[in-house]
């Protein structure tokens, strides 16, 4: 049982519904609990009464009564929290789930899975402070590009690696994203499949869609449902790969016309469009949700929170999440 706090709205909370703020905050807390510390007035915005659905802005103070459940303080890992602390607690904190076999982390958006040009710190190198007694290190047995944010499984052995392995080979696993794009589609749903080819450009590499049968492309395949839209402008994309191909789902996306947001490779839009404001122009794609074959049986199913820049799209747009939660 805490005491009253006073706690300040953070400036990627702007928009929030309350209760919603309430949920992050103090996940413990029922709705029905919640209602009734709003109807007897012990739960206040700026001194004020409120209401579930009020939108909270950054710099109000939120009276918190005293509450039978502990305040959640594991504020998502970002860049700079890789910067300023050491591998072992950066891992630690992205870590979602983990069991003698596996550990599924919540990638920062900006943070590189695998070293390359210009990549100073990446997963792969992080996973050298948690080897085992056996000297064993993790093994990363799938990729999320470097600004794309979310789910990535790791195996703890040999052995599980290679069945996790093997179970993406063999498209036994189920990956959704959520994508803000620009525009909206034209149908609510549907399934994109094109041929992509790999180019080598001055930015790094490059995927076009290509002709049927041009020599070294791939066959891809994405399905996509329309969530929520913000008018014409923008839409909640709920996307699933069933193949694996380098920037598959981006460039899926910019074929139907509707790039997503904040990618510096494959969004292009007319002089007149222009990023909303209290927008970041980061790339809004995420790897929300994977459900896979464990290694032992069975099936792990982990969810990832959303980063704070998406969040705080989702916050600007009245976004609501439970919209798209649906079991695998």
């Amino acid at each position: 049982m805490t005491g009253v706090e006073q706690v300040p709205v953070e400036a990627d909370e702007a928009g929030m519904r309350l209760d919603r703020w309430f949920k992050t905050h103090y996940p413990g807390l029922g709705f029905g609990q919640l209602q009734k510390l709003l109807r007897t007035g012990q739960v206040r915005v700026d001194g004020g009464r409120a209401k579930a659905d009020t939108r909270v802005q950054p710099g109000q103070v939120i009276r918190v009564p005293p509450l039978a459940v502990d305040r959640k303080d594991n504020a998502p890992v970002t860049m700079r929290t890789v910067r300023d602390q050491a591998d072992g607690d950066v891992l630690s904190r992205m870590l979602l789930y983990e069991d003698p076999k596996v550990f599924v982390f919540n990638k920062p958006a900006g943070l590189a899975v695998q070293g390359g040009s210009g990549v100073n710190r990446h997963v792969d190198g992080m996973l050298e402070a948690w080897r085992n007694r056996k000297g064993e290190k993790p093994r990363l047995v799938h990729r999320l590009d470097r600004e794309t944010s979310g789910v990535l499984v790791v195996a703890r052995t040999r052995q599980a690696a290679m069945r996790l392995a093997a179970s993406f080979r063999a498209r036994e696993t189920k990956k959704i994203y959520w994508a803000l794009v620009k525009g909206v589609p034209k149908k609510p749903e549907g399934r994109i499949s094109t041929w992509l080819l790999k180019e080598q450009t001055a930015d790094g590499d490059r995927v076009r869609v290509a002709r049927h049968g041009e020599p070294d492309a791939d066959h891809a395949i994405s399905t996509y449902r329309l969530i929520e839209q913000a008018g014409t402008a923008l839409s909640w994309l709920h996307m699933e790969p069933f193949t694996g191909r380098t920037h598959q789902l981006r460039v899926h996306a910019a074929s139907i016309g509707c790039p997503i947001i904040g990618d510096a490779k494959y969004f292009e839009a007319d002089q007149n469009w222009q990023l909303p404001g209290g927008m970041q122009n980061r790339l809004h794609l995420h790897a929300r949700r994977i459900s896979i074959p464990h290694p032992d049986g069975g099936k792990i199913d982990v969810a990832a929170e959303l980063p704070q820049h998406m969040q705080q799209s989702w916050n600007l747009l009245g976004f609501d999440e439970t919209l798209a939660e649906e079991t695998v």
